[in-house]
């Protein structure tokens, strides 16, 4: 599945919703689903505020696999870009100190997922690729 969407803070419980709609087909647990949908929401925030600096008119992109079980999940802008990727995975770093950001949106999304990828480059955007494997995933091939 793949889904674009515009960069407004409105779309990003579209975003959390589509994303544990195409999971539900594995039957996760309520706690799967709900750590799922944590970190869209957390990904997809640090886009739209970090990224696209709450300006509404870009895209964020979202695709999202599963296969045998784990969801392969990718959240990707063509925003700023993240000049230090091991500083931004930092507990409480934040670079919208201005905004009271709590600076936890990558150490959820560490703590949540087996594995978090961050891809970035300065002025050319950021791309976030997760895995997950279900406990009692049914065995379902989709993208």
């Amino acid at each position: 599945m793949t889904v674009t969407f515009s960069s407004v803070s409105e779309n990003e419980s579209f975003a959390r919703v589509t994303v544990a709609a195409f999971v539900s087909k594995l039957d996760p647990t309520m706690d799967e689903l709900t750590e799922i949908k944590t970190v869209v929401s957390e990904a997809v925030t640090n886009c739209i505020i970090h990224a696209y600096n709450n300006e509404p008119y870009h895209e964020v992109t979202i695709t999202c696999a599963i296969m045998d079980g784990e969801v392969e999940l990718t959240i990707k802008d063509n925003g700023t870009g993240i000049e230090d990727i091991d500083e931004a995975r930092q507990p409480l770093y934040t670079s919208k100190p201005e905004l009271e950001r709590s600076g936890m949106g990558f150490t959820i999304i560490e703590n949540f997922m087996d594995t978090v990828e961050v891809i970035s480059n300065p002025g050319q955007g950021t791309t976030v690729h997760m895995t997950k494997q279900l406990t009692n995933a049914k065995t379902v091939c989709s993208s």
